[in-house]
């Protein structure tokens, strides 16, 4: 099943679009679609092997559960992409809309450009799992909200109540927050070595997909880069009763 099947959506209602882009993953590992009119839940709980190219702005959910297949959008993205994703790949030519990674366990999101609210809210690794979220542009308020793990990459800048009650994992910032702005509970130093080779193998997928479109690479190296995390693994636990 390695030939692609095109399938053209329209204006066609979301679950009709969802059964028409089902039956066609079971002809094949390569489904793209035309003319995606924000219709929901495209490439929900996608399984490794399967590849889906998106031509057009998919709705809502995209790729929420998706575990283990990749999903390339040829345009901007809405809301919710990648909710609870466990595994894979999801590329957007373009930015994305709020709560991209919402309980994110697995897997990676390149954003090429902006992204808009509480993006990564309550991401979460396990084990070998480490998700992992970059972002090309600017981010919307609340970026990383209650981050219990994971690598959230910002190229450009935060937006207001950056990290609120982050508890876990690292966000890498392309620039240095003044020490006014860095939020209580949380930790801004330079990267290290270790650091920078995350970086770098992030980046390199960045450019790798949208460095001829933008006209330039971003500089993988780490040089300028600044990482944030929680200062103790138990923030809060002067609020509990002991």
């Amino acid at each position: 099943m390695n030939s692609t099947v095109t399938v053209t959506l329209g204006t066609k209602h979301f679950a009709e679009a969802n059964e028409i882009v089902r039956e066609a993953f079971a002809r094949t590992d390569e489904v793209e679609i035309d003319q995606a009119f924000a219709q929901r839940y495209l490439g929900c709980a996608l399984p490794a092997g399967k590849r889906l190219k998106i031509h057009g702005v998919p709705g809502n959910d995209m790729a929420c559960y998706m575990d283990g297949g990749a999903i390339e959008v040829f345009g901007n993205a809405q809301d919710q992409i990648g909710n609870t994703m466990n595994d894979g790949c999801i590329v957007v030519h373009g930015r994305c809309g709020d709560a991209a990674g919402y309980g994110m366990r697995g897997g990676q999101i390149f954003v090429r450009d902006d992204c808009g609210w509480r993006v990564g809210i309550h991401m979460k690794q396990y084990q070998d799992k480490c998700p992992a979220i970059v972002i090309g542009g600017d981010a919307g308020n609340f970026l990383g909200e209650y981050l219990a793990g994971g690598i959230i990459i910002l190229l450009g800048n935060p937006g207001a109540y950056l990290a609120t009650g982050m508890h876990g994992g690292t966000i890498y910032l392309g620039h240095r927050l003044a020490d006014g702005k860095i939020p209580a509970g949380l930790v801004q130093d330079p990267v290290d070595d270790e650091d920078r080779v995350v970086l770098r193998a992030l980046l390199d997928r960045y450019n790798g997909y949208f460095a001829k479109e933008l006209g330039r690479e971003v500089d993988a190296s780490g040089d300028g880069f600044f990482r944030l995390r929680p200062a103790s693994s138990r923030l809060y636990a002067s609020m509990y009763a002991k």
